[in-house]
């Protein structure tokens, strides 16, 4: 992003890279800085369909998120949102259903900050700033905008926030106390950042990703499969993220592992 920075909240440093911005860049937003883009750019030198796994993300929670509303799902909890780009989850949710209600959840006060520049007028969706693993908090505030009612269905979704969860951290931990928070017929929506069937680069590109605060833990479909439990995939169930649910009329993916991703979403019975 060139020009002002008027935008970034006071306290930021902007000489050090952030995910949020990184992914920002990767999606082909303009809120991000050179040093953004610098490690964006050594991230992508070395796997270079780094950006189409993060556009990749973005068309699977669109996809998904129409599958809920057609569904039923009314109530749509993001969590690590990022920066808002074209296609927002409010966007897709309150065009299906104008009765829906959106909450976007990030711990970075830049993604935080736009998201409550984009969301000013708009009364079915809001922002607050907190971590996912404090999942007390996430509840709370989310409660308090007064926008979701955590005694009927919702729909959480944590597209690609579970792989900044270091193991010491206890992802799988997070993820039971949201489910023991969910109602029956509520929806979890998960992707994931994976090895599996990927190249070794991709193992210095995790390294990489170590310079920004939040750094990538790669992980198997097993492990990933573990955040379901208590929940009933929805088919395809857990797959290479081009494999749920493509629309019809794109052209088959015959290579979908090099996405380097997992997605899928259950339901609490």
């Amino acid at each position: 992003m060139t020009g002002s920075s008027d935008w970034v909240p006071a306290g930021i440093d902007v000489n050090r890279p952030s995910a949020a911005r990184v992914y920002d860049y990767f999606l082909g937003g303009a809120h991000n800085f050179a040093v953004d883009r610098a490690l964006a750019q050594q991230i992508a030198a070395m796997t270079p369909n780094i950006g189409e796994t993060m556009r990749s993300n973005r068309v699977f929670l669109r996809r998904a998120v129409r599958y809920l509303v057609e569904h039923g799902v009314r109530q749509f909890l993001d969590i690590g949102s990022g920066i808002p780009t074209a296609g927002n989850v409010h966007e897709i949710a309150l065009a299906a259903a104008p009765d829906a209600a959106v909450v976007y959840v990030d711990i970075d006060p830049v993604a935080v900050e736009h998201s409550r520049a984009i969301l000013s007028g708009v009364d079915r969706a809001g922002v607050i700033c907190a971590d996912v693993r404090d999942v007390d908090r996430v509840l709370g505030e989310a409660g308090r905008l007064g926008l979701l009612d955590f005694s009927r269905p919702v729909a959480v979704l944590l597209a690609g926030v579970l792989h900044f969860v270091p193991d010491s951290d206890e992802p799988a931990a997070t993820v039971a106390a949201l489910r023991e928070a969910m109602a029956p017929g509520s929806y979890l929506l998960v992707s994931h950042a994976t090895a599996d069937g990927q190249p070794s680069e991709v193992v210095e590109a995790q390294r990489l990703s170590g310079r920004t605060a939040t750094e990538i833990v790669l992980r198997t479909r097993e492990q990933i499969a573990v955040y379901f439990e208590g929940f009933s995939l929805v088919d395809p169930g857990l797959v290479f993220i081009p494999l749920w649910r493509p629309d019809p009329v794109d052209p088959a993916d015959e290579h979908p592992e090099q996405v380097g991703a997992y997605a899928g979403v259950g339901r609490k019975d």
